[in-house]
């Protein structure tokens, strides 16, 4: 599986968009991709050709686009790092909207080593209610 600092952030993004599309649909077209993402097909349409072209996807023009194994599980790993930033960050009692903005510009940038730390800090604050709220009294200033 390619390291997603070996791809740029917006094929990180066409990749995790076209996961949950075809999670939720069962099938991704570009149209749908254009939408959620607030891109011109026809940046859709050139993006998948470089995605193919780099293996993570079989894209047909007027048809769907499928990720390949490799697409499939770098999305993934796209994925679970954003799920474990939000997660983290939730702990902390902040409103979904940073939460949003914020995961979306740590997300492309964070090192394996780092998101293991924010991952077992996650973990950790799973198992400890008390320290949660603590910190959130924290956070808020109290």
């Amino acid at each position: 599986m390619p390291k997603p600092s070996s791809t740029s952030i917006a094929s990180q993004d066409y990749l995790e968009q076209i996961f949950h599309l075809i999670a939720l649909k069962g099938y991704a077209r570009s149209v749908d991709i254009a939408a959620n993402l607030g891109v011109s097909q026809a940046s859709v349409s050139a993006m998948l050709k470089r995605l193919g072209a780099d293996g993570l996807v079989v894209y047909e023009k007027y048809r769907g686009v499928i990720l390949t194994p490799k697409g499939s599980d770098l999305a993934q790993h796209i994925i679970r790092r954003h799920e474990v930033l939000t997660r983290l960050l939730r702990h902390f009692g902040l409103d979904e909207e940073t939460i949003y903005r914020d995961v979306e510009g740590m997300e492309h940038h964070i090192s394996a080593q780092t998101l293991k730390a924010f991952t077992l800090l996650a973990n950790e604050l799973d198992q400890n209610p008390a320290l949660c709220r603590t910190l959130k009294r924290k956070v808020r200033g109290k």
